[in-house]
């Protein structure tokens, strides 16, 4: 993930919500945030464009990442 934070960080803000972290109680009602880990890609008004629950493997988050982004 901070491998692909360093190539699309211009781009792309990157948030990380911790589960355990009630300060992160709204974001996590939000989305639907239940489990470690739980994948969300938002376009610039908020919306959900991608979501993956579960083992998501770099390249796959890249192919996403790449389709909303240039590095």
């Amino acid at each position: 993930m901070h491998g692909l934070e360093a190539k699309y960080g211009n781009c792309i803000d990157f948030v990380y919500l911790d589960i355990d972290n009630p300060a992160t109680a709204d974001a996590k009602r939000k989305f639907g945030y239940t489990v470690q880990p739980d994948m969300y890609l938002l376009d610039g008004t908020g919306k959900v464009i991608w979501k993956k629950r579960g083992f998501v493997t770099g390249e796959e988050l890249e192919q996403q990442l790449a389709l909303i982004a240039k590095p």
